[in-house]
């Protein structure tokens, strides 16, 4: 039985998972991936660290494979999208550390080309704004003050394509590519033309001439090269590359306009499927690329080109890490769930995890994390709470917005990543959002969407069509029918919002 791999590179992982033709998930390997805090509001990784675990995790899942006679067809990439990488082609090595996609040190930078008046040439090319979040100002900041220098053998990229790169053989014959879901998070890609802009490399100050071959997300882009993870992979086909956003929404099957799902990892992304339909740039929120199916478009469509209209969060599970590590509330992530569930309600306590701004729908770089409604009365269980009900409330702000923005109902929405577990999560979700939210049986449906247009490219499944059947949900949460208190609860929410907007400009920090 042939089975497909996908390769997720998270921010805080790297996962290797082989999906069987039945879409279930038969065996993976995990490593967890270091992070570098050099400074306040700046996060790196170590380049050469990530492709290290991904030939770890390849070795040790083919190794599982082979004992269980398991063949592999193809090899999916999934990523963790905006994290900007530099290397050099001649000598393989990376330039400097990624920049992750949390960092904030061009914050000053998208400050000045917004004062500068290129904020509306932003909307209206790459659908994104001017923010420290997207690739193309760290590229920039690399090459201003990061030492890296704009030679000819200069590779910039983001982790999709220095992971391709390696898995097809590095210096002696890598492929430097990189598909619409990435190039659509640099600010450096038209989404409209479907290109690298010019007019933007410009602006940002990056040479296009380093940036990779976009293709479309399901296509061969090459095959393993000899050696790479021990050489148990040689000659496979690498045959996706794709957003681990846009990922997840090809994996819960949201392949048709109005489909939306949610995931909850570092931060909550949330997107909604758009189809062909362009939207104007619509404010507090992102217009990118889905995916693109290319030679493999379903029967009847225009082509394999799809757009969603995006709402990013930045801190979700980083709650939850904080409460952790910065708090010391909980031993592990996982007790966070049962804690908040030892009180019925909030007892008035939001907490607003502002801690590297706001995103959608405010982008306010200025807000700051904010606890209100403290009383000698407050405990672990309060803070837990509110950490857990941010999540629910955050994505409820995003998803209204894009329901006034799309014209397209929700009917109901998907949810995956880590905090999916917390049935108290998802309740509270489907409770402020008023439609019932699906967990799959499969929870990492990054990895799963990953390996799904793999296989769709290589014919292991025939059509979009055949996969949607096997996104399977195994759980449903109903909403509550009476909306009084998840209103009222929401209300409170927004008024404690507006007290961490904009703090840092009112109290300026050292």
């Amino acid at each position: 039985m042939a089975v497909v791999i996908a390769i997720d590179a998270g921010t805080s992982s790297v996962r290797a998972l082989a999906l069987d033709e039945g879409g279930q998930v038969v065996s993976a390997s995990y490593r967890e991936l270091r992070q570098y805090f050099p400074a306040p509001g700046l996060v790196e990784h170590d380049a050469a660290e990530i492709w290290y675990l991904v030939e770890t995790t390849l070795a040790e899942l083919q190794s599982e494979l082979a004992q269980r006679s398991l063949t592999v067809a193809a090899i999916g990439i999934a990523n963790q999208r905006e994290t900007a990488v530099a290397w050099d082609r001649s000598t393989g090595q990376p330039l400097h550390r990624a920049i992750v996609w949390q960092d904030r040190r061009t914050a000053s930078r998208c400050v000045e080309l917004t004062e500068a008046g290129h904020l509306q040439l932003v909307r209206e090319r790459t659908g994104l704004v001017l923010d420290p979040y997207f690739s193309g100002t760290k590229w920039f900041w690399m090459l201003e003050h990061g030492g890296v220098e704009p030679t000819g053998s200069l590779a910039l990229g983001t982790v999709d394509d220095w992971i391709c790169w390696n898995l097809t053989g590095g210096v002696e014959s890598g492929v430097h590519v990189t598909d619409p879901s990435n190039a659509s998070r640099t600010l450096c890609y038209d989404i409209w033309q479907r290109s690298w802009s010019a007019e933007m490399c410009d602006v940002l100050g990056v040479p296009i001439g380093a940036l990779g071959e976009v293709l479309p997300s399901a296509c061969r882009y090459g095959t393993v090269a000899p050696g790479v993870a021990g050489g148990c992979l040689k000659a496979i086909p690498v045959s996706s590359i794709v957003g681990d956003q846009q990922a997840a929404l090809f994996g819960h099957g949201c392949h048709l306009p109005g489909d939306t799902k949610v995931t909850y990892g570092t931060g909550s992304f949330v997107l909604m499927n758009l189809g062909a339909q362009r939207l104007p740039p619509t404010e507090g929120l992102l217009t990118t690329v889905a995916w693109d199916l290319g030679d493999h478009a379903p029967a009847g469509a225009p082509d394999g080109f799809s757009y969603a209209l995006e709402g990013s969060i930045f801190c979700s599970g980083a709650t939850i890490q904080w409460l952790r590590d910065g708090l010391g509330l909980i031993g592990s992530a996982s007790e966070a769930g049962p804690l908040a569930a030892e009180i019925p309600s909030n007892e008035g306590v939001y907490l607003v995890p502002a801690f590297a701004g706001l995103a959608s729908p405010w982008w306010d770089a200025e807000a700051r994390g904010t606890v209100v409604g403290i009383t000698r009365g407050t405990g672990r269980a309060h803070l837990a709470r509110a950490g857990v009900e941010a999540m629910a409330y955050q994505c409820r702000d995003v998803v209204e917005a894009m329901i006034l923005a799309a014209g397209q109902s929700l009917i109901q929405l998907h949810a995956d990543g880590g905090a999916s577990s917390m049935d108290l999560l998802l309740q509270i979700q489907a409770d402020q959002c008023g439609v019932p939210v699906t967990r799959p049986r499969a929870t990492e449906v990054t990895a799963v969407g990953a390996a799904m247009l793999a296989g769709l490219t290589e014919g292991v499944w025939s059509s979009a069509k055949e996969l949607r059947a096997l996104a399977i949900n195994a759980d449903v949460f109903e909403p509550e029918p009476r909306r009084a208190r998840a209103d009222a609860d929401h209300a409170a929410w927004r008024k404690a919002l507006e007290r961490s907007r904009r703090w840092a400009r009112t109290f300026p920090e050292p």
